[in-house]
This record gives structure tokens, C-alpha cells and sequence, in this order.
């Protein structure tokens, strides 16, 4: 069964509050069996645009990572980051080939 992946661009605008909200979001990651592979390191837009902040999670499966996103947990985590941050996300399927 292939791993499920969110990737995730944000533009952070209040720091302090962005805290808040990964501690929110852990409680639903440990749920689902998140991973984290990026977290905000260092990086380059070679094409296209890009906000400053870059997350990748693996996930077990997709439908874990579907899950996790559509989670009371999450849902939780999620209200606090609309106010707080500008974020594109995408849920994907991993290849098993």
C-alpha cells in the first residue's frame, strides 16, 4: 500500500501563534502516524513560486493522511493557522513502483 504525503507552503505572519498551532497539530500527527522528512530548512524556488516555509509528512498511507486532515485533531490545529498563516496543501499519494 503506498505512504500518504502532505506538502505544505506557508508564509508564517505571527510567529508566536505558529507555536501554538504545531503543538495543536501534534496531538493529530501522532494519531495518524505522521512523519515529518521536511520542516522549514533551507531552500530554493527553481521554478514557480514558493512561500519561505516548506513542510512534507509521511504518512503511513493516504487514507491516513486524508484522515488525519479531515480529524477533529486537526481540525483543532487548523482553525488556529487560517488566522495566522497563508498556506498552500496538497494531499498525495505515494508511488509503490
Amino acid at each position: 500500500m503506498p505512504k500518504g504525503y502532505w506538502i505544505a507552503n506557508n508564509i508564517v505572519h505571527d510567529a508566536g501563534k505558529y507555536e501554538e498551532y504545531k503543538a495543536l497539530n501534534a496531538v493529530a500527527f501522532k494519531k495518524y502516524g505522521a512523519k515529518f522528512l521536511v520542516r522549514a530548512g533551507e531552500q530554493q524556488s527553481r521554478e514557480g513560486d514558493a512561500h519561505p516555509r516548506t513542510v512534507v509528512l509521511e504518512f503511513p498511507s493516504y487514507q491516513a493522511a486524508v484522515e488525519c486532515y479531515d480529524s477533529s485533531e486537526y481540525k483543532k490545529a487548523l482553525q488556529l493557522r487560517l488566522g495566522i498563516a497563508d498556506s498552500n496543501l496538497i494531499i498525495v499519494e505515494g508511488y509503490d513502483g
